[in-house]
């Protein structure tokens, strides 16, 4: 065993998991905005050359995971077991994408939280001394998750300022027990936070009380800090939810100086009309296996917290008229002890 439990919910390894590979795809809109240039490839067609969305982000998962394995000069017939998720039910985006891929699977459903999920379970697995190699993947698709979740896009229902565009993208990382990059040094899983929001579309607000429990969680019982990471960055609460983190710490006497937002740092919100931001499965899982692995590897950062947020609702929750409960793992990142 190479891994303990410090305070009440994290884990800590000595021989931390290696992130030999990584990989992300997007989607056109994506691609034309502030981080097009760290996506390994750009779809301008949102079927991704198949007769539906849906069938499209299994194919988005199938070829971020092997552009994950080429980077990481290994075939794919080496992962050992694959942790992999998205938003649609049943996970049918992930479950089409890898059955014909004869690795063991677990399918996963965190919500937007799922690539944080698949790192810590894929990391702890290794720790555990149950495997060599692992891999984590995780999708959204705009069209799927509004057909499924809101309103078929030909009904042009109108978007709330609160509301966020779910990104089309997906994300895959190939961990190992050694080897060269940045590695998963903690892992601090999240407990279900439900802050009573019933609006589908104020889901940063509903997400954001579970990003604070987990991070402050983290620095309780690590004994970090803010100033211990060059960059914490949550999934996709937007500018509400981003906001409201913000505040829960300032109420603490905690400044988050290095705090970001994937579902920020993906779009222009003024340019590319997003309302809040960016959401969904894809949004951490593109941005960190994209613009910020690419960091961490040109020297840019040496550790960040990596804190995607997820929304546990599903179509029957919501309409039963339940509230949305929130998750957030937060994963350390770091290219130092």
């Amino acid at each position: 065993m190479s891994g303990s439990k410090i305070g009440k919910q994290t884990f800590v390894f000595s021989q931390p998991p290696v992130l030999i590979g990584h990989a992300a795809v997007a989607g056109k809109k994506e691609g034309e905005g502030p981080l097009g240039s760290s996506f390994d490839q750009i779809s301008m067609d949102s079927y991704w050359d198949e007769c539906s969305w849906e069938k499209a982000e299994s194919v988005m998962q199938r070829t971020v995971l092997a552009l994950a394995a080429d980077k990481a000069a290994i075939p794919p017939s080496r992962i050992e077991y694959l942790f992999a998720g998205d938003l649609l039910n049943q996970s049918i985006g992930s479950t089409f994408g890898h059955r014909d891929s004869e690795i063991p699977f677990f399918g996963l459903f965190g919500a937007c939280s799922t690539m944080g999920e698949a790192l810590a379970l894929a990391a702890m697995t290794i720790v555990g001394g149950f495997a060599e190699i692992t891999a984590a993947v995780t999708s959204s698709h705009f069209c799927t998750a509004e057909r499924q979740f809101r309103f078929p896009l030909e009904y042009g229902g109108q978007r709330t300022p609160t509301s966020q565009w779910t990104v089309t993208g997906a994300g895959a990382t190939i961990l190992a027990a050694s080897g060269l990059g940045p590695a998963i040094t903690h892992v601090t899983p999240g407990k279900i936070v439900d802050a009573g929001i019933t609006d589908p579309n104020n889901m940063g607000a509903a997400m954001a009380p579970a990003a604070y429990t987990t991070i402050k969680q983290h620095f309780e019982d690590t004994g970090r800090s803010p100033a211990d990471y060059d960059l914490i960055v949550t999934g996709d609460l937007g500018s509400l939810g981003h906001t409201i983190v913000r505040d829960l710490f300032k109420r603490d006497s905690v400044t988050l100086q290095t705090y970001q937002d994937c579902g920020l740092m993906i779009f222009d919100r003024e340019r590319q009309q997003v309302d809040a931001g960016g959401s969904g499965c894809g949004c951490a899982a593109s941005v960190l296996n994209g613009y910020l692995l690419n960091a961490i590897r040109d020297g840019r950062w040496s550790r960040i917290l990596f804190c995607p947020t997820g929304a546990l609702m599903s179509t029957t929750s919501a309409q039963q008229g339940e509230s949305i409960p929130g998750i957030c793992h937060a994963v350390a990142i770091s290219t130092v002890g």
